[in-house]
């Protein structure tokens, strides 16, 4: 303890220790904050790692509180200053009693109750039970919750009804999304959304003839369009597999002087609903979530791109809304949380970009981007067979993270914050780090017979998803802490560990292999052949369900949608303004208001918070030019090769928020043009661009009106594709934008990547003296919308 208390507990040049007690503080308020039970503190945990290593013994318990020391400030204003630094979702305020020990006094409860009577209950009995419970799956599912137990002629455990709930939650299995659209009406004078409609309609006909079993949803139209291209040869490189964490391409990587088939993985991942609630951890564990979609996929993460969405972060704390952080707290805390997740994983970001809309005061967009990469040959996929062995590989599991997937499908209310503590990952970067190390290495990339990442639904559906029938032992799952129920160890999304399906052979390598990067790495299930999906805990089977019951994935919904669009004649209030300035011979006023606009003025000092240059991959700096104040519009960054190469990945994102709420339809063209044009005019071949899609939507409920917002952009975004020839090879969907009576503006992201030679990476700054700017022609129509044609020929 001496020796940790100058190396570890403190620095000597800057802190007093004090052992016993603080020294009277006259004049001073004084207050402790601490984590809520339960909550990853990363602190305290870095610290019984360095005290471990100091002394080369067993890992001690350490736990961490603040001390706060206000003068000058009365009651009021003090609880004023309390309400500011105390988030209820993941601290409190603690008192100044030191403990007599650190360790828990954690009753165990080994039993999970079963639901006496359930399947006995009417249709009004489970609508009321529904209400009761919060679920996140509609009353009709658990009407045929009821049903399918009814068949088995028994009562479910509770565990059984949280592990459907998760497993059926809109994050897990896109419900929104694969809801069938019955019927859909169009009201706009945009013949282009006429045009989309029919043309879908005549895809869909051609495309399944032979499948009746396929419906019109959301989920088709985002997808048909590469189901058309394919067919027309146009996506040549994609890589297909039944593991589809991340969008995944076929590329030739030049390593030395020699081509080598390589995997580039890409993937958008966000996490509005935390780091709206929790902006720290929230922001961090999107860039973690995002990181591990193709790290399951054995490549490593070298590149990330940051989008976010915000209203203005200038607000007065006193205009913030009952219920929610202020706007500026929320920018700041989660950009720090971002950058502070990529700076200790060692990821450069690449570009940093935040847009702004009133409308995102109903929920905060936190959108992570990331790039990997791996040589083809270190990544072997076999199907699980019966005698195969899940590991649990990575970080120990925790409370942090129960409920997330149900949560994030869910609207949310002025209580959220103070209910939805749990639902909160706790990211630990270097943990993550430690697998991206782990899975570099061929010998270890080539045991893993299949992977899943531990997203949303934790053990339930990481491990649930990976083979048709399984036998799962929640003991063997390791622990943050004593005190974990059945139902917490099968549903917790702690972050940084993934399930890895091996050969029973390879098991007892994978593990030594993995001790040597210091990971945990634990044996949790073993692949049956009976159809079910089982977990045991404390001896007893606490969930048996058949998988094709799971698989069903609910009671499918149906729904009618009406399309009110306008052709869109896009000018905000500020370019209102700059136009007056204009006409009115004002050109300079009219500049000056142009560039103090939010959404215009320089993001240098955001852009600054985070480490571009980590791992020496990266080929364009966010900021260019002699001073370093031209932003690039792309990212470009060299595969993670192990030699040189000339070979780089680019990419681009695009979206306004303000032209799509007034024309969901074109301003989701505009987001793949956008994004194309950006890599067009940086010197890449749009023939060679693989997009990526990120919807963002208000809660839609049973409003046909509303359902016809994220139907609109993605007949843009199909038009745009089948047009341009581009396809969306992958992408992520959330709707539940809304808070209380504010919706999120409709968003549609469009992220555009390719590889090019290093050479033909354009920056956009000024090169010399006399440099021109020239602008290539578009031709549009009178909707207001480039002729694709055009466009084409321009990309050329």
């Amino acid at each position: 303890f001496d020796q940790a208390k100058t190396t570890i507990f403190s620095e000597p040049p800057v802190d007093d220790i004090y052992e016993d007690a603080l020294p009277a503080l006259d004049g001073y308020k004084v207050f402790v904050t601490e984590y809520l039970p339960g909550q990853y503190d990363q602190r305290a945990d870095s610290a019984m790692q360095c005290v471990q290593l100091l002394s080369m013994g067993k890992r001690p318990l350490i736990k961490c509180a603040t001390v706060y020391a206000v003068k000058g400030v009365d009651d009021e204003k003090l609880n004023k200053i309390k309400h500011f630094l105390i988030n209820p979702v993941e601290s409190r305020e603690g008192d100044f009693v030191l403990p007599e020990t650190l360790e828990s006094k954690v009753e165990l409860n080994l039993t999970v109750p079963t639901i006496d009577g359930f399947i006995g209950m009417s249709d009004k009995e489970i609508a009321a039970y529904h209400a009761s419970k919060g679920f996140a799956m509609s009353v009709e599912d658990l009407i045929f919750v009821r049903d399918y137990f009814k068949s088995e002629n028994r009562n479910p455990s509770e565990t059984e009804v949280k592990v459907i709930d998760t497993y059926w939650s809109d994050h897990c299995r896109h419900t929104t999304f694969a809801t069938e659209i019955t019927d859909i009406k169009l009201r706009s004078d945009n013949p282009h959304v006429q045009q989309a409609l029919g043309e879908y309609e005549a895809l869909f006909k051609d495309l399944y003839k032979t499948r009746p079993d396929k419906y019109r949803c959301l989920m088709d139209i985002a997808t048909i369009a590469v189901k058309e291209l394919k067919r027309r040869g146009k996506l040549d490189n994609l890589d297909v597999s039944d593991e589809i964490n991340a969008c995944s391409v076929r590329v030739n990587v030049d390593v030395d002087g020699k081509d080598e088939e390589w995997l580039i993985m890409f993937k958008n991942e966000t996490h509005n609903h935390p780091t709206e609630i929790e902006p720290f951890g929230g922001a961090a564990t999107c860039l973690g979530g995002a990181i591990r979609d193709p790290l399951s996929g054995r490549t490593f993460v070298y590149q990330a791109m940051r989008v976010t969405g915000c209203a203005d972060p200038r607000e007065p704390i006193e205009k913030t809304l009952k219920g929610k952080l202020p706007q500026r707290v929320i920018t700041k805390t989660a950009a720090a949380g971002y950058s502070s997740y990529g700076n200790q994983i060692g990821l450069a970001t690449g570009q940093v970009s935040e847009m702004y809309h009133e409308g995102y005061k109903a929920k905060r967009l936190e959108t992570g981007y990331v790039i990997a990469g791996a040589p083809a040959a270190n990544v072997v996929r076999r199907k699980p067979v019966e005698g195969d062995i899940i590991v649990l590989l990575g970080g120990d599991t925790g409370r942090d993270g129960c409920g997330g997937a149900t949560g994030s499908s869910k609207a949310h209310t002025e209580k959220s914050v103070e209910v939805c503590g749990a639902e909160v990952q706790k990211g630990n970067p270097p943990t993550e780090r430690k697998i991206q190390r782990l899975f570099r290495n061929p010998e270890v990339s080539r045991l893993i017979v299949k992977c899943n990442d531990f997203g949303a639904g934790g053990v339930s559906v990481a491990i649930g998803e990976l083979a048709d029938s399984l036998d799962i032992f929640l003991d063997k799952v390791p622990k943050k802490y004593e005190g974990l129920s059945g139902t917490e160890l099968a549903i917790s999304e702690s972050q940084e560990r993934m399930a890895v399906v091996l050969d029973k052979n390879d098991v007892d390598k994978f593990i030594a292999a993995a001790k040597e990067e210091n990971l945990g790495a634990t044996a949790v299930a073993v692949v049956t052949d009976n159809g079910r999906m089982r977990m045991y805990f404390a001896g007893n089977c606490i969930v048996d369900l058949k998988r094709a019951f799971l698989d069903t994935n609910g009671v499918k919904q149906k729904q009618d949608a009406e399309i009110e669009e306008t052709t869109a004649t896009y000018l905000d209030k500020a370019n209102t303004e700059t136009e007056k300035s204009f006409l009115a011979g004002d050109v300079k006023g009219a500049v000056l208001n142009e560039l103090s606009r939010l959404n215009v003025c320089s993001q240098k000092g955001l852009g600054e918070m985070f480490d571009s240059t980590i791992g020496a991959r990266t080929v364009l700096m966010p900021f260019g030019g002699k001073y370093q104040l031209t932003p690039s519009v792309v990212m470009a960054a060299k595969p993670p090769v192990k030699g040189r190469t000339d070979t780089v990945t680019v990419s681009a994102y695009a979206c306004n928020p303000h032209l799509m709420s007034q024309s969901p339809f074109t301003g989701a063209v505009y987001s793949i043009v956008t994004s194309l044009s950006k890599l067009v005019a940086s010197g890449v071949r749009q023939q060679t661009v693989r997009l990526s899609l990120q919807e963002f939507f208000k809660r839609l409920n049973k409003d046909p009106k509303r359902w016809g917002q994220p139907l609109s952009a993605l007949l843009g975004a199909l038009y745009a594709q089948l047009h341009l020839g581009v396809g969306a090879i992958g992408g992520k969907d959330s709707m539940s934008g809304t808070f209380e009576h504010i919706d999120v503006p409709p968003t549609l992201v469009s992220f555009a990547v390719t590889t090019a030679k290093c050479g033909d990476a354009v920056s956009p700054e000024f090169k010399r003296a006399g440099s021109e700017v020239r602008l290539i022609e578009c031709e549009y129509g009178e909707d207001g919308l480039p002729k694709a044609e055009s466009l084409l020929a321009n990309a050329k």
